[in-house]
């Protein structure tokens, strides 16, 4: 179950539950997706080999962007859970695989119900995401139910090392009984074969100026004000420099205003939210896919990156540390360093030979330990230990 299942996509977390229930499919599971709808009443549907149930849009004027995100979750989850019971009426699944806190209140209902036991994947935690701050209301509510979800949970999933360290460490969890199941990748629109993709990689060497590339919700963990805060420094010794920006956000405004402050704001262009085509077509045009996040805990924009055969730089933090190798497979910079960023643009324009060497390695890495079919295997191998 997931609050985000394609098409109605967010970020990360959808696309990976929908690749990871086809994948499972296609190895012969039974699977149903359980997530939310936009439609008036539940729809089911086929897709791939997997069962979707989509609970009901309830008529609330709760809005997600505007709202307490409380608020939001608590009125999303009753047409989850009412949902869910229907699904489990005269069928009982072996295993509810619950992806984060938003679906945790039907994980435990549907749970109580039939029994099965849960398997929550943790793709982040609010910790994380307010570097520590959890001083007002509504951060404290959502580390409460994550802490719920997990302790109520037979086995928890989490992206890297990284991740399974904070986990066990926030809500005292045996590390035994943490996982650590890396996102995968190498879909069609990712894997570096597509026309698209090949086109766009041919022309980034043709174009002679540099281009940057980020891609990621406009959110502050992102650090996507870090990466602004870099371009004055390059924009003399880097005539044509250009970055573009993939993604969407609460933060627009706010970082198109720091754009403008820093005199910088020419120098952006803001694609918004594309696609997986379209993101990897970009990726692959890119001279340097920067990825400066403050709070990261798996990285799946560096992912996608490596698999384009893109040049990549990373913060040194949580599960990006463990993607990028430094001066092997990428380049990693200080978090909250613009200088550092910089210093890594002008590392990779100065050295072509070095770059390309390090981007070949690290797509051959990402096409060997991170596809599809090795991720959902790993997961149904952590479903057979729960039932034991």
């Amino acid at each position: 179950m997931s609050w985000e299942f394609p098409p109605l996509v967010v970020g990360g977390l959808g696309r990976h539950v929908g690749q990871l229930a086809g994948h499972l499919a296609t190895a012969g599971h039974d699977v149903r997706v359980l997530t939310r709808g936009n439609g008036p009443g539940p729809e089911q549907q086929q897709l791939d080999g997997v069962g979707v149930c989509r609970a009901a849009a309830d008529g609330l004027a709760i809005d997600f962007g505007t709202e307490s995100v409380l608020a939001w979750a608590q009125a999303f989850e009753h047409s989850l859970i009412r949902a869910g019971l229907r699904l489990v009426s005269g069928w009982r699944p072996d295993v509810i695989h619950a992806h984060d806190w938003l679906v945790a209140q039907t994980a435990r209902t549907l749970h109580e119900v039939t029994g099965s036991p849960i398997v929550a994947t943790v793709h982040a935690t609010e910790h994380g995401r307010q570097q520590g701050w959890l001083t007002e209301s509504t951060p404290r509510a959502i580390h409460s139910v994550e802490r719920w979800l997990c302790r109520d949970a037979a086995a928890v999933i989490t992206c890297s090392r990284f991740m399974a360290a904070e986990v066990s460490r926030l809500f005292q969890l045996d590390p035994a009984e943490v996982r650590v199941i890396g996102n995968g990748a190498g879909s069609a629109s990712t894997a570096g074969s597509r026309p698209e993709v090949e086109t766009a990689a041919a022309g980034r060497a043709s174009r002679g100026q540099p281009l940057l590339v980020f891609a990621g919700r406009l959110v502050h963990e992102k650090g996507l004000q870090e990466l602004i805060k870099a371009l004055p420094l390059l924009r003399e010794e880097l005539p044509g420099l250009r970055l573009v920006v993939a993604g969407a956000g609460p933060q627009l405004a706010d970082q198109q205003d720091r754009a403008a402050r820093y005199g910088v704001g020419e120098l952006i262009d803001w694609a918004g939210f594309l696609d997986a085509a379209a993101l990897a077509g970009l990726l692959a045009a890119a001279d340097l896919v920067v990825v400066p996040s403050l709070y990261e805990p798996f990285g799946m924009v560096a992912l996608e990156a490596q698999l384009t055969g893109a040049p990549v730089a990373v913060s040194d933090t949580g599960g990006l540390a463990e993607l990028v190798q430094p001066g092997v497979t990428g380049l990693r910079f200080a978090p909250e360093n613009p200088a550092a960023i910089a210093a890594a643009v002008r590392e990779v324009v100065a050295d072509p030979e070095g770059t390309r060497r390090r981007a070949a390695r690290a797509q051959r890495r990402a096409r060997a330990e991170f596809g599809w079919p090795a991720v959902a295997a790993r997961t149904a191998e952590v479903y057979a230990s729960v039932q034991r």
